[in-house]
């Protein structure tokens, strides 16, 4: 798949496809559509093609930052 080589702006944003989506996140296409579809990640369907804004990409990529303190649980086992 192919991603628009203009830059993100509420007028021409950058829309990237599943699988590019998967490949810039390390998961699977499906793992995607499953994002999408619990509403963890934004999408819109384009003609027969679903698509992300690589904004709303960036905002998800951001809220999963992980704060110092959150992993506690896995290193006091």
């Amino acid at each position: 798949m192919t991603v628009e080589t203009m830059s993100d702006s509420p007028v021409n944003p950058t829309w990237l496809g599943v699988g590019d989506v998967a490949a810039r996140l390390g998961v699977v296409s499906k793992t995607v559509y499953r994002m999408i579809d619990n509403g963890s990640l934004t999408a819109y369907r384009i003609g027969r093609v679903i698509r992300v804004k690589e904004s709303d990409l960036l905002s998800y990529e951001d809220s999963c930052q992980i704060q110092p303190g959150d992993l506690t649980h896995l290193i006091e086992g």
